[in-house]
């Protein structure tokens, strides 16, 4: 089942935000833009990884999940300088227990200003009845 929500960015003609698959969701990767913006938001890497995980929550949302049910999330960082910043800024987002995570250097993003962008897989817990 294809997730969408107009509160998060969208590229229609290239990927969904989301696919669930029995009670997992599987996200494409989010980043640091506003819904309907096509440039990036923020100069920071604590702006930047503050919108992609928001993103992130709102693409989980439409799916029936959110932040508590992800289960594996990757980050992409362009420059591992702001591992520690990133790390930060994840903390806010994600309690225990804490995602198994990866966390790789690339060479760039599809924008020279993106720093960060990071998809997940979330585990919606079955319906009781």
């Amino acid at each position: 089942m294809e997730i969408h929500t107009d509160k998060a960015p969208a590229f229609p003609t290239i990927l969904t935000q989301a696919r669930r698959s029995g009670n997992l969701v599987f996200t494409s990767g989010t980043v640091p833009m506003r819904p309907g913006e096509k440039s990036v938001s923020g100069a920071s890497i604590e702006e930047q990884a503050r919108l992609s995980i928001e993103n992130l929550s709102h693409v989980l949302k439409a799916a029936g999940a959110g932040l508590g049910d992800v289960i594996k999330v990757t980050v992409y960082l362009t420059d591992m300088a702001d591992y520690r910043d990133f790390n930060a800024v994840y903390k806010q987002y994600f309690t225990q227990p804490m995602p198994a995570r990866t966390c790789v250097a690339v060479r760039e993003l599809a924008l020279p200003e993106m720093r960060v962008e990071l998809d997940a897989v979330a585990e919606i817990a079955p319906k009781t009845q």
